[in-house]
């Protein structure tokens, strides 16, 4: 059923997929997916995008778009994203940021 959706561009089932596959260590399927389901709007591709450019997964690491996409997480609402970039931005010695993110996380 999943797949019917998928070929349906239900951007849920396309992150989903990208789950299953990311398990199975099809880490440049899961790429796929996640970005299809990203360039949909779905906010958990663009989490899940960010942690793939993170860790170099099906993609070569990537800092800056790692970042771009937590940024659309969480503007989209993902809280996780929201956390993860005010984690960041305290370790980068922006307190009063990273203090911002997590309030509205």
């Amino acid at each position: 059923q999943r797949m019917k959706r998928i070929e349906m561009n239900d951007p849920v089932a396309m992150c989903q997929e990208g789950g299953v596959q990311y398990k199975k260590g099809n880490y440049r399927s899961a790429f796929e997916y996640h970005t299809k389901a990203a360039k949909l709007g779905e906010m958990e591709a663009h989490s899940k995008l960010s942690f793939l450019y993170n860790l170099g997964h099906g993609v070569e690491k990537d800092w800056e778009k790692q970042i771009y996409h937590l940024e659309e997480a969480s503007i989209g609402g993902h809280p996780v994203a929201r956390y993860i970039l005010g984690y960041d931005e305290g370790h980068n010695g922006n307190k009063e940021r990273a203090v911002k993110h997590w309030i509205i996380a």
